[in-house]
């Protein structure tokens, strides 16, 4: 929830300032480490010495003519684990100030994170959870302590907190193992369940991440937005979701502002109809010992065969991200907010969450946007565009006001 004087302007315009000589690593990073709020408890720790020896690193490299896409941009990293995942940002330039809350050992509910000093709260509501289990780094991004951070998506642990927290998700395609090479018990990292993500306040810098993390699939340019726009489907539920109806008609509404603004051509839903299986069943059973992981194959395979459907005929599949809003620190009762994304972890698709709104309880909620295997560039690109409307609008509606 940033802004005015704590909105960061984006990661590639702080990077081109440090390249120029306008700004400096050690600087931004200062600045960075200044505006770690403790009570938000987005933070497990701080890494303030290391950080500035980083950053002292970054202008020596800038200095001796070394060109770093990402210099001088400070960090998050989710979790205590997570340089070794961050290692290609570090090479671009990217300085981690600290490893984000992740939700501590026997959470029954993985939607808040622990920092040094306690529970991760919600920067817009302190008696809410922030999602998760990327929950600090959605809370940092959203508070303004960095204007970048990882995290990683098993079931939405990416777009769930961008969602609650207004801020932007990508979750990258899923690696997905030969049948065969599941087995239970199920390894994480062996489920084909988890994909890398990062949450970010600005499109054009989750652009910034994917070119620097998959730079052979992001090298090329996003296209213009003003090309013909992607085909797009709206789906409620997904045909098994049962959403409450304020995050339902956010979403609905902000889809049909990206319509109105171009940003994607709207199919009836009659013209694409999608009800894929709940997948919740086969989630569960992948990620439990001695589970049958024939039925969970033949969940998976039946959805794949029903994705690949819609994408012959459309471009992006839009969805609420969350079936309901933001909960308290207690849990979410027997609801699962992952109604809507883990679906996405068993396909492998790519999907990214955007900000559709702020609710009535002051919370916000999420628009998510999916696309084909390999499509983060159609993702991005509708990000930026669906960014850049906002923007317009915004700058309309406050037009219209000063001349009233």
């Amino acid at each position: 929830m940033a802004s005015g004087p704590l909105a960061w302007p984006p990661a590639v315009e702080i990077a081109a300032a440090v390249r120029a000589g306008r700004a400096s690593a050690v600087a931004v990073t200062g600045e960075a480490l200044a505006r770690i709020d403790r009570s938000l408890c987005a933070f497990a720790e701080v890494w303030e010495e290391r950080a500035r020896a980083w950053a002292h690193e970054v202008d020596a490299r800038v200095a001796a003519g070394e060109r770093l896409p990402l210099a001088g941009v400070p960090i998050g990293v989710k979790g205590r684990h997570g340089l070794r995942a961050a290692g290609p940002l570090v090479a671009a330039g990217c300085v981690p100030v600290g490893a984000t809350a992740v939700p501590g050992p026997g959470t029954p509910w993985q939607t808040w994170g622990l920092g040094a000093h306690g529970r991760t709260v919600n920067p817009w509501r302190a008696d809410r959870t922030p999602g998760g289990s990327s929950a600090g780094s959605a809370a940092a991004v959203a508070a303004g302590m960095v204007p970048l951070a990882t995290g990683s998506d098993g079931a939405g642990s990416v777009r769930i907190p961008a969602a609650w927290c207004g801020v932007i998700g990508l979750k990258t395609t899923n690696r997905r193992p030969p049948p065969g090479e599941v087995s239970a018990p199920a390894a994480r990292d062996r489920t084909g369940l988890a994909a890398p993500g990062v949450l970010v306040h600005h499109a054009a810098d989750a652009e910034a991440y994917w070119q620097v993390m998959a730079p052979r699939a992001g090298a090329r340019p996003l296209p213009s937005p003003g090309r013909v726009p992607p085909v797009a489907v709206f789906s409620a539920d997904l045909g098994f979701a049962d959403p409450d109806p304020e995050p339902l008609a956010l979403a609905r509404a902000a889809a049909g502002r990206l319509a109105e603004a171009g940003v994607v051509r709207l199919l009836p839903p009659s013209d694409a109809p999608l009800r894929l299986a709940d997948p919740a069943t086969a989630w569960l059973a992948l990620r439990t010992p001695g589970s049958d992981l024939r039925a969970a194959e033949r969940v998976r395979n039946l959805n794949d065969g029903l994705l690949a459907g819609l994408f012959a005929r459309a471009d992006l599949l839009l969805t609420p991200t969350t079936p309901n809003a933001a909960h308290g620190h207690e849990g979410p009762g027997d609801r699962y907010s992952t109604a809507l994304t883990w679906a996405f972890n068993l396909s492998g698709h790519p999907a990214i969450s955007i900000p559709a709104g702020v609710g009535a309880d002051g919370c916000p909620v999420g628009l998510q946007l999916v696309a084909a295997h390999g499509g983060e560039t159609a993702l991005l690109t509708a990000a930026r565009a669906a960014q850049a409307a906002r923007a317009a609008q915004a700058a309309q509606a406050a037009n219209t006001c000063a001349h009233i």
